[in-house]
This record gives C-alpha cells, sequence and structure tokens, in this order.
C-alpha cells in the first residue's frame, strides 16, 4: 500500500494510523518538523476502504503552504496538480473531476461545510499543523465535529501537528493517539549572552535591527555551507533587515525575502534551492515556520518575535502586536534547520529569557474579533456556541461585542437569527463589515468602488514610508483609491508597495466579478459613506483641527488639515496602543450620515449647567452617540428634567454653600438642638441627613426655575418647618426659642450654633436682677451665657449666673466702673434695676 511513497519518518506510522482511522472517525497524529505527514498522509488515506471514493480535504493555515503542498503531493504522484490532488484557496481554485486530494485554506473549509452541511463526496478532513489554533480551524472543527455527530458518522476526522498537547487533545477528542518518532537530525543551538542582549536595545524592531545582519555574516563565516532561514516577525523588519544585508553580502549569496504578500514566482524562488555554487539567505515571517520545507536550510536565525492579532473588546478593534515566540514555536523554527541533515540554530536570546518562555501561543479563539465567527454559527443555526463542541469556548465578552456589530450591520436579527442580508455576508468569504460595505455599495450603485475599497481595506496598507516609521502616515483614504486606479504621482516620503498593489487589484477584480459589476468607474466622493457603511461604530467628529471624538466618546488624533477640516469622518483603521491615533479615515458629510444612518439617529433634550450664566441651558440635540448632528436652543424645556439638573448642580455644591437664609440657617441650628435631645421626636438635619434627602425636601420646589438667583428666592426656612405640625411648631418654640426676653426688657437671639451649649449673649447690665442661668429645652440644658460689656465685648462666659454674681461680678464692677464711668455699675447687682442704657439716658423700665 505505501511502496510508492518516499521513505520519510512518517511512513513507519502509517499502518498504525490507517487501523485506527478504520475502527474510529477520529485521530490525533504527533510527528515531528519534516516527518513528512503533510504529503504523505493524504497520500496513504487515498488507498483506505471506508473511503469510498470520498474526496480527502486538507487543511492548511496558510495559502502558500496550502499550493506548496498540493504540489508536492502531485509531484510524488507524477502528476500535475489539478488531476488527483488540486487546491483550493482565495482565487484560486485548481480541481478537476479526477481531483480526490484537495488542499484548502481554512476560510474555505468553513463554506464548504456551510454549503453542503452533510458533506456528500467527502470522506475524510485532515486539520494539518493544528497547532496554531487559529479562529478559523477551531470554527472548522466545531461545524465539522457538529455535522459529524449528526449527519456524517462515518466522515473522518484527523489531527495532525509537530507540537500538538496531542495526549490532552485525544482526550478532549476522544480520539487515539498516534506518534511518529520521526528522524529529526542534530541541531546544534547558539544563544546570545546576557551582554549582547542588554546592548541591542529594548525594543524588538530596534534589537533585531542590531543582531539580525550581524548573526547572519558570522553564520555565513563559521559555517561554509547551507542556507540560510530568518525568522522575523513582520514585513517592516524584514525590509529593514534586508537592507543592511544588501550592503556587505558576500559573493554568490542571494537574498529573499518570504511572506504571504509575495507574488507566486518570488514565493516559489525562496522555496526552491539556490544555484549550485550559491547560497542563499531567506527573511521569512512565521509562514516558514511549518509545512513549508525550504530546500537547503541548514541554518536558522530566530529573531524570537511573531506578530499577533489582539482583540481589545474595550475599543471593539483589533491590533497585531509584536510578542515573544512560544516554546513550541521556537521548537518549530529550530526544526526547519534539522530537517535535510544535520544544522545549527542561532537564537537571538539569552538562555534566561529561554526561560521565560510560554509554553504555547495563546489561541486565537481567545483574543481574536469574533464578528465572522458569529456570524458563521448563525447560517449553522447555532445561537449559542456552547451548543458546540470547541477546545476552547469563545469569550463570551467578545461574542457581545459581535452580536452588537452584526445587528448594527443588519446581519442578525434581535433573536441572533441570520437575515437574508448576513447570510449574503458569510457566503462572501470576508469580514461581515466588509461583506456590508460590498453589497450596500452595490445596491447603492457604488459597486466598484466599495468592491476596491473593501481590497484596500482588506490587506496591508499600498503606501509605505520610506522612514518606517509607523508614526509616519497618510491617514487620507482618498489618495489610495487614487494610487490604485493610477491616478497619483510619487507622494514625497512614501512608496508604493507592488505586491500589496497587486492583491488589492486581483481582489477588487475578483470582488466584482463575484457580485456581476459591470461598470468599473471609481467614485472617489463616496468614499466616506463606504468607510462609514463598513465601520458605523467609528464615525468621528472634529473637535478642533487635528483631533476627533468618536461615536463611542473616545478622543483620537487625525490630520483633519489634510481633509480640509471636514466635520465628519469614517474612520477605516484606528491605533489604540497609546494615544488613540487614526491611520486611515475619508470625509463624510452630514447629509450622508442622516441619511444613511437614520436608525441610529436620536432627538435628545440636552440640558446642562451653564457656570458663567448660572443658569440651565435647553437644547434640542439630533445625535448618534457621542456625535452632535444638529442643535437648537430649545425655550420651554421640560421643568421636571430642569429641575433635576438644578439638583445635582446644588448636591455638587454641597449643603454647606446651599442658599440658606440666616433665617433658615438659625432655624436648622434650633431644630439640631432638639434632634441631640429627642433624637427620636425631631429629625436629623445634618450635611449628610439633608444631602440624602434632597429629592424629597428640595426637589419638588425647584420644579419651575432654571437660575440659581430664582433658587436663592427660596423660602428655606419654611421648607425646614414643612413637616412639622402646628403643635410641633409650637413645641419647637417652647423648648428651643428663638429668642429669650431678658430683665431690661430686650429679646435677644439665642444662638444655637452648638447644638450641645445653647448661648445667650447680653449686655451685663441688662440681667440686673436676674439670679438664676435661664434654661432651654424644656429646663433641661442651662444657656451658655456670654455676658458683655456696654461696647459689646464678653467680660465673663458662665453657666452658673448665681455664682457670678456671689464671686465675680465684683472683680468685672471694678474693671467696668474706670472704663465706662457714665454707665451705672451698682454694688449690689441682684436689686438694681435692669438698664440698657447711661446714668442720664437709662433705658430701662
Amino acid at each position: 500500500m505505501f511502496a510508492n511513497l518516499p521513505s520519510l519518518p512518517v511512513k513507519e506510522a502509517l499502518p498504525r494510523l490507517l487501523d485506527c482511522l478504520h475502527t474510529q472517525n477520529r485521530a490525533v497524529l504527533e510527528a515531528p518538523p519534516g516527518a513528512g505527514k503533510t504529503t504523505l498522509v493524504p497520500l496513504a488515506l487515498l488507498g483506505a476502504a471506508w473511503r469510498n471514493e470520498g474526496k480527502i480535504l486538507v487543511l492548511e493555515p496558510r495559502r502558500l503552504a496550502a499550493r506548496a503542498a498540493a504540489q508536492r503531493m502531485a509531484d510524488l504522484l507524477g502528476e500535475a496538480v489539478g488531476q488527483t490532488v488540486g487546491y483550493w484557496i482565495r482565487m484560486e481554485h485548481v480541481t478537476s473531476s479526477k481531483t480526490k486530494v484537495e488542499v484548502v485554506t481554512e476560510g474555505i473549509l468553513t463554506r464548504i461545510i456551510q454549503d453542503d452541511p452533510a458533506l456528500e463526496g467527502i470522506a475524510a478532513i485532515i486539520f494539518d499543523e493544528f497547532h496554531e489554533r487559529s479562529l478559523q480551524a477551531d470554527l472548522g472543527l466545531a461545524l465539522a465535529l457538529d455535522a459529524q455527530s449528526v449527519l456524517r458518522p462515518d466522515l473522518r476526522l484527523l489531527l495532525m501537528s509537530a507540537t500538538l498537547d496531542a495526549a490532552g487533545i485525544g482526550t478532549w477528542l476522544e480520539a487515539p493517539v498516534v506518534r511518529s518518532e520521526g528522524r529529526m537530525y542534530p541541531v546544534e543551538t547558539h544563544y546570545l549572552s546576557p551582554a549582547d542582549v542588554a546592548g541591542a536595545g529594548n525594543y524588538p524592531a530596534e534589537r533585531l535591527a542590531n543582531l539580525v545582519p550581524k548573526t547572519v555574516r558570522k553564520a555565513l563565516a563559521d559555517e561554509p555551507a547551507g542556507d540560510i532561514l530568518v525568522f522575523l516577525p513582520g514585513m517592516g523588519e524584514i525590509r529593514r533587515v534586508a537592507q543592511h544585508l544588501e550592503e556587505k553580502l558576500p559573493p554568490a549569496t542571494d537574498l529573499h525575502v518570504l511572506h504571504g504578500e509575495l507574488a507566486l514566482s518570488k514565493q516559489l524562488a525562496a522555496i526552491h534551492p539556490a544555484p549550485k555554487g550559491r547560497r542563499k539567505i531567506v527573511l521569512a515571517t512565521s509562514i516558514a515556520e511549518t509545512s513549508l520545507t525550504i530546500e537547503g536550510v541548514k541554518i536558522v536565525v530566530d529573531g524570537g518575535y511573531a506578530r499577533v492579532p489582539q482583540f481589545v473588546p474595550r475599543t471593539g478593534l483589533t491590533t497585531l502586536a509584536t510578542s515573544a515566540v512560544s516554546l513550541a514555536a521556537a521548537d518549530q523554527r529550530r526544526g526547519r534547520a534539522g530537517r535535510l541533515g544535520p544544522g545549527v540554530c542561532y537564537r537571538l536570546w539569552s538562555t534566561a529569557d529561554q526561560l521565560q518562555l510560554s509554553e504555547r501561543q495563546e489561541p486565537e479563539i481567545r483574543e481574536a474579533d469574533l464578528t465572522s465567527l458569529l456570524l458563521e454559527l448563525a447560517v449553522w443555526g447555532v445561537k449559542d456556541a456552547t451548543q458546540l463542541k470547541w477546545l476552547d469556548t469563545p469569550p463570551a465578552a467578545a461574542l457581545a461585542l459581535a452580536t452588537e456589530l452584526l445587528q448594527r450591520l443588519q446581519a442578525i436579527d434581535a433573536q441572533g437569527n441570520p437575515t437574508k442580508h448576513g447570510k449574503q455576508l458569510a457566503s462572501l468569504g470576508m469580514h461581515p463589515r466588509l461583506g456590508h460595505m460590498v453589497v450596500k455599495g452595490h445596491e447603492l450603485g457604488y459597486g466598484a468602488t466599495a468592491c476596491a475599497l473593501a481590497a484596500l481595506l482588506a490587506e496591508r496598507d499600498i503606501l509605505k514610508s520610506m522612514e518606517g516609521n509607523r508614526s509616519s502616515t497618510l491617514p487620507d483614504l482618498h489618495l489610495r483609491l487614487e494610487l490604485l486606479a493610477g491616478k497619483r504621482p510619487h507622494t514625497p516620503g512614501f512608496s508604493r508597495d507592488e505586491n500589496v498593489l497587486r492583491k488589492v487589484r486581483e481582489q477588487a477584480q475578483h470582488l466584482r466579478q463575484r457580485l456581476r459589476v459591470a461598470d468599473n468607474t471609481l467614485d472617489f466622493e463616496v468614499l466616506g459613506l463606504l468607510t462609514a457603511l463598513a465601520y458605523p461604530d467609528r464615525l468621528a467628529q472634529k473637535e478642533a483641527s487635528g483631533k476627533v471624538r468618536l461615536v463611542t466618546g473616545q478622543r483620537a488624533l487625525l490630520q483633519t488639515e489634510l481633509f480640509n477640516e471636514a466635520a465628519f469622518y469614517a474612520v477605516a483603521h484606528l491605533d489604540v496602543r497609546q494615544q488613540a491615533r487614526i491611520l486611515l479615515a475619508a470625509p463624510i458629510s452630514k447629509e450622508e450620515v442622516v441619511a444613511h444612518f437614520a436608525e441610529q439617529l436620536e432627538q435628545v433634550q440636552e440640558l446642562k449647567w451653564d457656570n458663567t450664566t448660572e443658569r440651565v441651558i435647553a437644547r434640542q440635540i439630533t445625535k448618534i452617540d457621542a456625535l452632535t448632528l444638529d442643535e437648537t436652543a430649545q425655550p420651554k424645556p421640560d421643568p421636571e428634567q430642569v429641575a433635576l439638573v438644578l439638583l445635582q448642580v446644588l448636591q455638587e455644591k454641597g449643603m454647606a454653600r446651599m442658599p440658606w437664609s440666616e433665617e433658615a440657617i438659625r432655624t436648622r441650628q434650633r431644630l439640631a438642638f432638639l434632634h441631640q435631645l429627642e433624637p427620636e421626636k425631631w429629625y436629623d438635619v445634618s450635611d449628610a441627613a439633608l444631602a440624602a434627602s434632597l429629592e424629597e425636601w428640595l426637589l419638588p420646589h425647584l420644579v419651575g426655575l432654571r437660575s440659581m438667583e430664582q433658587v436663592t428666592r427660596l423660602d428655606f426656612n419654611e421648607m425646614l418647618l414643612a413637616d412639622l405640625s402646628w403643635e410641633q411648631r409650637q413645641e419647637m418654640e417652647r423648648l428651643a426659642p428663638s429668642h429669650l426676653q431678658v430683665p431690661s426688657g430686650s429679646r435677644i437671639a439665642l444662638d444655637y450654633s452648638d447644638a450641645t451649649t445653647p448661648v445667650l449673649a447680653v449686655r451685663l447690665q441688662e440681667v440686673f436682677g436676674l439670679l438664676d442661668t435661664p434654661r432651654v429645652g424644656g429646663g433641661k440644658v442651662p444657656l451658655l451665657l456670654h455676658l458683655l460689656s456696654p461696647a459689646s465685648r464678653p467680660v465673663q462666659v458662665t453657666r452658673d449666673l448665681r455664682s457670678f454674681w456671689n464671686n465675680g461680678y465684683f472683680d468685672v464692677r471694678k474693671d467696668l466702673r474706670g472704663r465706662y464711668p457714665k454707665h451705672h455699675w451698682p454694688e449690689d447687682p441682684l436689686s438694681a434695676a435692669p438698664v440698657r442704657g447711661t446714668k442720664k439716658r437709662p433705658q430701662g423700665f
């Protein structure tokens, strides 16, 4: 059965694997890098009896790997691709009626399952390199498992990987695990010294620019043969390292780059062996970690970083972050050097750093935007994601955000059912945002422009800063569309990325063909509207030159001067890593916003306090969340709503700054005295108590008012007394009188500012003849007497008036007679008549 297959390490495990799949419908295969599992396993399954002429689908995480795997299997069979072995990737479908093994990318698998849940004519699905745990692979497996359990128990599912937690996956999948020991050649591994790491810089880009060229030159000098594969996180780092290396490349050495944006011819040049007598250096992203065998590589230089997507639920945005590779990924990369013979790996980190690496990369499903996944589940007929079998259940927060966005895009209804529009979006195989823009744009008559813009936004930026600096950006989408249409001259400081430009044009043409858009005319004036259709949650309004406010209320930086300081913008790409900065946007008119987002418009009455006029200002506002489209003054606002604003202002000022009248202050002090005297009987009027009950005693009086000047005219004294009955008011006058008549006949106001010690401040001469200290509180509380001189200055403070007459008066009399000779100072104050004036003009009885 396996005689014609090449003698690769995985070959010895094939009989065991076939035995498992003969009796069970699921299996897990663990085989090291270079074992040959990607190419040999699908061919071996062709002879299985259970296949019944059914097709074998092989899932690959990347287009380049899918093409390469199909080509390698076809070569082993001595056929052209498209015969027994074919492939299906975005915009390429190379198969025929003879095809029995079809290599597909992850998004294609989802479409196949959605279009035919019973998977008629398909015997097995192989999930290659499953350890990468991409979102699409997890979704494809969940759907396949559901189809297998309900419709196709005979469908075989096989998970394969080199660094998989095979035992754990096997237990979860309830499937046997087959291991291939493989044949890894020894790889000598070098680490940097701590001093080299410390001196290389603090940031990944800086470290790689310093370390990679030096390490590559060292490897070329130390290793007399073999090609070099360099792992870098992204295109920016690849460009910078390439510039450094190109300056001093040794003779007979070729430099290649390898990433997903390259034309196929350049990808093949990087993969194929170097010409005889020459060596090659391949600068690659993580695309080279798995599935691909790059001929001739015996040396690996691992920069130690990868670019991974990170979804931020707070903003609803996905950004690419540069993070350290996991141990599993580092082992995969290292294994590239030992596929064809003994090799060498240079790791650009220290042995101490090695101990800090995480075991595996976090599965994408835990950190990704789940909008596409949720739409696929809705189309599948699943409203609750937990109904399916997941290795990691999708996070609830990300699902909630996805639900909100899909409803905004009219893709699902309030019950989570897919709409006709939603099913159409899912069939396009692109993010629902861009799908919504394409479909709606086509309906509005801007199909060609919508297809072009969707292609632009789905790919990397076609404009590259010559400085290689992310902060050097031109956020104008209009500029990109002009470049795409060939109507834009050179932009100083920037260059066009021809590879991306080619892909964008191909994708735009593919979309036009799918939607049958005949007219290829681009309308540059509708870019803002189309962008807003894709990103309705990122509409923005100018606040000041260079600053905008997003519909969410978030502030962001935007070079508004590039757009003639337009009032409104549709934002496509936003960098939120530090201060929010808009990377791609287009202006949109207020009329377009009103016309096309009418369902989001709100008519609200806004009331706010104006500190300058100390009035409540009322406006009628037309808005979309945090964006204001129109506002007009409202002369007759709702009085109750105005009262609430006034109440809030008074609450913020606090009880101490309430506009109490003098009378109200004294009443409040008297009530406080009574409360401390009999707390069960008299209510609390402290700051805390009044603040807590402000709505009860103050709010009704604010209805109909709009200014603080009107508030100050309120009778706060009567508000304090409002809850007292007539009997209680009388009792209050008896227990806590506001005034006390003294022997001279004067009515003196009592001071209750200290609730525990009421004070009577009276001139000494007016209480001649008064033997004992007056009391309040029904005789329970003696007043604190402040006995004053004729000039109203205290000469004695006492609670015991009788004692004062007997002991202290004579010393005070001696002093006062000298200072106030015109006043009467009798030797016997108890028998003397109280007076209010001088000897010559007494004011007594």
